[in-house]
């Protein structure tokens, strides 16, 4: 028997998490999968599901957040803003929202839940997660192909209509919508990405490009991603600070040294990959952590199963068709719809706020977490396995 001490030490609760992330990657090689998959079901394995090693902690949260600022800044710096910056994309993510938003409602209303819990549980399919289907399209090298551009470039306009959409969602549970404070959000959002842009653009990579031409740069060639990170994590506090997800802010403050000419750019290039690969990983084994089969139900079955389709479904038609309408083909608007599928993380945090604020119970609250976990997992087998099986073959 293990001595359940240090078992629930934080010491050993991150090394078995890193231990076993790290496996997950090098098994998903292994069977020719995205590494996304691998993890999670390494979290899955090691979590309350199965073995009981490892529980969703506060400590675990803050890791896989940490894990997601990471992976999002090592993202941001394979893109230029002219590749995302594309009014088509503000058309693919605003379908994107309103579809499943919608979808989720009435699915919550044929299961007989009240107008509340209704709106949460639409609120949960509305928000994209960036980190998921940005990972698997660096794996099969395709972030600056169409489809990656129009995915990463919608997902983040999708995170700031997902933030709108949980604005207005608390003010028609409460009874108290706003016009002033839904375009208070929308104000903060749109100067927070334009500003952070502009900054980075024009004071950052400055910045960066005089370091790298300082002695101390020379003496210490790491001291330049030292900068380079510590901007990120600058970035990301700001975004917490107006209302956004942390990982917008370290996404904004990576696409503003894409590009950046360094003389010592490969060294913070080889950098940035193997602090992702570490935090990513930590990042994914948390969503199979997170995850806790013993509370599903018979009962909740049903439920979980349609509301994973039409998810999925909504994500699929609200911008896979508008992809279509814009000039993409069937295979590229097919490839879109199902990469902006995976709801990750955002969608267990308004999950978990419908859970506080009482307006869903434990089994909807499971409910939604699955659904979460299998919008994640989906997308990068069918990647893998159909739309883009000659890629990886």
């Amino acid at each position: 028997m293990f001595n359940q001490s240090i078992v629930a030490s934080t010491e050993f609760q991150m090394s078995l998490l890193l231990f076993v992330a790290l496996a997950g990657y090098l098994l998903a090689y292994r069977i020719n999968q995205s590494a996304v998959v691998g993890i999670i079901l390494a979290g899955i394995v090691v979590g309350p599901s199965l073995l009981g090693l490892v529980t969703y902690t506060d400590f675990v949260s803050s890791l896989a957040h940490l894990g997601a600022v990471v992976l999002l800044f090592t993202i941001g710096l394979e893109f230029e803003v002219k590749d995302i910056a594309k009014i088509q994309y503000f058309w693919i993510a605003l379908c994107g929202v309103i579809v499943p938003w919608v979808a989720g409602y009435y699915v919550a209303g044929f299961f007989g839940f009240d107008f509340k819990a209704a709106v949460f549980i639409g609120t949960a399919l509305t928000a994209t997660s960036i980190a998921i289907t940005a990972n698997v399209l660096r794996e099969m090298n395709m972030l600056k192909t169409e489809v990656g551009r129009a995915i990463i470039g919608a997902a983040v306009v999708d995170d700031v209509l997902a933030l709108l959409a949980l604005s207005i969602s608390e003010g028609l549970v409460s009874g108290s919508v706003s016009l002033t404070g839904f375009g208070l959000v929308l104000l903060k959002s749109v100067a927070f990405i334009g500003l952070g842009v502009l900054l980075g653009k024009l004071v950052m990579a400055r910045l960066m490009v005089g370091f790298d031409n300082t002695k101390i740069a020379y003496k210490y060639p790491e001291s330049i991603f030292i900068f380079a990170v510590m901007i990120a994590f600058f970035y990301a506090l700001a975004a917490e600070l107006v209302g956004l997800s942390a990982i917008v802010g370290s996404f904004l403050a990576g696409v503003s040294f894409a590009g950046v000419k360094l003389r010592r750019g490969e060294i913070f290039k080889e950098g940035a990959e193997h602090l992702q690969i570490i935090f990513a990983s930590i990042f994914f084994i948390s969503l199979g952590v997170l995850m806790d089969f013993h509370v599903i139900t018979t009962s909740l079955i049903l439920f979980i199963l349609i509301l994973t389709v039409v998810a999925g479904l909504s994500k699929v038609i609200g911008c896979g068709v508008p992809a279509r309408l814009m000039g993409m083909n069937n295979h590229e608007s097919a490839a879109v719809g199902f990469g902006m599928m995976p709801r990750g993380e955002v969608a267990m945090i308004v999950a978990l706020l419908g859970l506080n604020a009482g307006l869903i119970g434990q089994g909807v609250y499971a409910s939604l977490i699955l659904m979460s976990l299998l919008t994640t997992v989906i997308p990068p087998l069918l990647y893998r396995n159909w739309l883009f099986k000659n890629k990886v073959a």
